[in-house]
């Protein structure tokens, strides 16, 4: 029997390591919190972490990072979630502190590849995966591999522009998707109608996040479910648009605002349905993410055993 991979998930909060089967079961998972203290101390936690899980295997360790990236030249350029990062060589970093060949992959990427290995995207060839969280970010697998474009930046679903007129986006331009349809976007449109006087029972004055919201539109708040129509329509319209441009079978939403269910996924297949062509339209199934936090160990996993691209099932 094949070994296990050892993969790592680099995050702005937490760093998570583990061990995964080649059947894709991750048997051992060990975390700490993501130092602030720059990228000497973000490697040296990785190292510490990945020798928590016992003798490395032989072969490559995958680690996902907050992208852009080049997984060509193992460079991060300037993660959002790590401030201070710029143009770190973090695969050379950690290469010398294990002793072992290392693949990065951006975090999208391998969420992407780990839902359509074992998750809700398992069986397809053609897969478009989105998350909706913080940011909004994305894969795609393109008849059963990953696509990660000329520079390894393909995938940034989040940068789309669907409003001219909208709001600025956390990248600094105006109108792109994760400027209206993130979790903080989605809070931060609540909070603007509120103090134009509509009720709510949001109104406390305090700061708020998408996921008091998902719950306040549970409880029957009329702000709050027009707050996830919203970002659900500007949602579906993307995937509208990638339903037309690269026909997938399955779009994969994941992230912590697909957990707000039905007040996101109703308009964003409304919207995607009204605004796409009929056959790409029957041909795609758009599903809620499986794996949670697995899915970027899986699919670091996954990359690393494949030696940096992906094929097959």
């Amino acid at each position: 029997m094949a070994d296990s991979a050892v993969a790592v998930d680099l995050g702005g909060t937490w760093i998570r390591a583990g061990r995964v089967s080649p059947e894709g079961e991750v048997t051992q998972t060990v975390r700490a919190p993501t130092p602030q203290a720059g990228p000497e101390a973000v490697a040296d936690a990785i190292a510490e972490l990945v020798r928590r899980l016992g003798p490395l295997p032989p072969g490559r360790l995958g680690v996902a990072v907050p992208g852009p990236l080049s997984v060509r030249e193992g460079v991060v350029f300037e993660p959002p979630n790590l401030q201070g990062w710029r143009e770190v060589p973090l695969r050379g970093m950690l290469e010398k502190r294990l002793g072992r060949p290392v693949v990065l992959e951006n975090d999208a990427n391998a969420a992407a590849v780990g839902e359509w290995w074992r998750g809700a995207g398992r069986g397809s060839r053609h897969l478009v995966y989105v998350t909706v969280s913080t940011g909004v970010g994305g894969g795609l697998v393109l008849d059963g591999r990953l696509y990660r474009g000329a520079t390894d930046t393909a995938g940034e679903i989040g940068h789309v522009l669907v409003d001219p007129a909208g709001p600025v986006c956390s990248c600094g331009r105006r109108g792109h998707l994760e400027g209206i349809a993130s979790g903080p976007a989605i809070a931060r449109w609540v909070l603007e109608r509120i103090r134009e006087g509509r009720p709510s029972v949001l109104a406390t004055g305090r700061p708020l996040s998408a996921r008091e919201v998902a719950e306040a539109a549970e409880a029957g708040d009329g702000l709050a479910r027009e707050a996830f129509e919203r970002a659900g329509r500007y949602l579906g319209w993307a995937v509208a648009g990638l339903l037309n441009l690269l026909n997938p079978e399955v779009v994969v939403i994941g992230g912590g605002v697909a957990r707000a269910g039905r007040w996101l996924f109703d308009p964003l297949r409304e919207a995607a349905r009204e605004a796409s062509f009929d056959r790409p339209w029957r041909a795609a199934r758009i599903v809620p993410a499986a794996l949670g936090d697995r899915a970027g160990l899986l699919g670091a996993a996954y990359v690393a055993r494949k030696e940096g691209g992906i094929s097959g099932g």
